[in-house]
């Protein structure tokens, strides 16, 4: 190797470059969220002023948003579900055009002008198109991300949401911060307490779980859908190997087992989750929802397969098909767990049949076993220097 540069040392240009790339990573992780935001304001107050323009016709509103979802989800994919582009009508209506919107710098026209006639008089009929500019003066008057309004979005009174928006930008509060303090009532605790100053102090406080990081904020899967990328990883490079050799593994049993998704994404109410292997089982005509868990099994991860099931059987399942299966797979060092969810069968038939075609639990666990052990073998051994 060459010498250390007399900057002051290897650790130290290290050091200044990782800063660079995380405060790097950080602006562009805002300023696509900015982007973002100023987009579906404008999207939903599109569809709030041609809402308006159609009042003569009933459930007018709700036609227009399941067309649009169709037509925008095949040209631009996910993202534009009714669910969120109601959202994104509820965003426009919480948070009416501010001044920064409707006025130039001079305070002479408005803008941006989205919907306008040849006379300039306001018209359902005709929209303008969007300038780059617009979106930027859009997104100077919401400096919170757009999960974060999708978070506030959830409070139950406007004085709450306000209250949330302040302290949210007060204290610089994470989009967890936020979904933490919502889901605490922390609006109602305070407006309750003798103390208000003191609640308020405290509520700049954030706890580990709080922090989101450069790469986790570009990883949002709001961003992911924004941007039109895949959404695609598991957790650590342990959970990575384990899915990928089990899925391998799975698929090389026979020929009842079809690959269908890794790390499917779902979405309940505000909340997201992935599902870390989906298979499709040709002989029991179901899909296998396959759920990896680093640690011991507990009874809140049978919860949250149920839920999982649940939401596939209404959603992913077609016609013709039986209902879903859920194998549950805990990697604890030495105590690896398989567990079968059938409960969504609501037959014991069924569920004895389903026993019958899966995998058995000891081959699943050995099998973890084994990959797990490979895997912290190899981690161990030091890189090998590449061939000069």
């Amino acid at each position: 190797m060459g010498a250390v540069s007399p900057l002051g040392g290897y650790d130290q240009v290290r050091g200044v470059i990782v800063g660079v790339l995380s405060q790097a990573r950080s602006a562009a992780a805002r300023s696509v969220n900015a982007i973002m935001t100023a987009t579906y304001w404008h999207i939903g107050h599109i569809i709030v002023e041609q809402e308006q323009g159609g009042r003569a016709r009933a459930g007018y509103g709700e036609e227009l948003i399941a067309r649009l979802s169709v037509d925008l989800t095949q040209r631009f994919g996910r993202g534009f579900g009714k669910a969120n582009l109601y959202q994104m009508r509820q965003f426009r209506l919480g948070w009416p055009p501010p001044e920064t919107i409707l006025q130039t710098p001079s305070g002479e026209t408005p803008r941006p002008q989205i919907l306008q006639t040849a006379s300039g008089e306001s018209d359902a009929g005709v929209l303008a198109p969007v300038k780059t500019s617009d979106l930027a003066v859009i997104a100077q008057a919401f400096p919170l991300p757009w999960s974060a309004y999708v978070k506030l979005l959830s409070a139950k009174t406007p004085e709450a949401r306000r209250f949330y928006e302040t302290e949210a930008l007060r204290n610089g509060w994470t989009v967890r911060q936020l979904d933490r303090q919502i889901n605490s009532l922390f609006y109602e605790r305070t407006a309750m307490s003798r103390d208000q100053a003191a609640m308020l102090g405290h509520a700049g406080e954030a706890v580990e779980a709080d922090v989101v990081s450069p790469a986790e904020a570009i990883k949002d899967p709001l961003v992911l859908e924004f941007l039109g990328l895949k959404d695609e990883y598991s957790e650590t490079d342990l959970e990575d190997a384990l899915i990928t050799h089990l899925a391998e593994f799975l698929l090389e049993l026979g020929d009842d087992f079809a690959f269908v998704a890794r790390q499917r994404r779902l979405r309940l109410d505000d909340n997201w989750f992935r599902v870390d292997l989906v298979l499709f089982n040709r002989r029991l005509r179901c899909l296998v929802l396959i759920d990896l868990k680093i640690g011991k099994f507990s009874y809140q991860d049978a919860g949250q397969m149920t839920m999982y099931l649940n939401y596939a059987k209404q959603n992913w399942v077609k016609p013709g098909e039986n209902p879903p299966a859920g194998i549950i797979l805990c990697s604890d060092k030495g105590a690896d767990e398989v567990r079968y969810s059938l409960e969504s069968l609501g037959n014991a038939v069924l569920a004895a049949e389903y026993r019958l075609a899966l995998p058995d639990a000891a081959l699943l666990e050995a099998e973890l076993a084994k990959t797990r052990q490979h895997f912290e073998t190899h981690a161990q051994q030091p890189p090998q220097e590449p061939a000069r």
